[in-house]
């Protein structure tokens, strides 16, 4: 007997209003994700930042990576 795929199962057209949602809903996460990441690149540029002052204040000399 041949196996056959559910209608449901199959990929929705791409001028459907379920494309159009699916494709907001990961544009929207794609953005959420971006921001997220340049918040943590922005926390990870604080933390080197006061390590080399810490560093350059109370090991007494130039931080490793300068």
């Amino acid at each position: 007997m041949a196996r056959t795929t559910h209608p449901a199962a199959l990929p929705a057209p791409a001028d459907t209003p379920a494309h159009w949602l699916t494709e907001t809903v990961l544009q929207a996460h794609h953005m959420q994700l971006l921001a997220l990441l340049s918040w943590f690149e922005a926390l990870s540029a604080i933390q080197n930042e006061l390590w080399d002052e810490w560093a350059c204040r109370w090991a007494g000399g130039v931080p490793i990576d300068a």
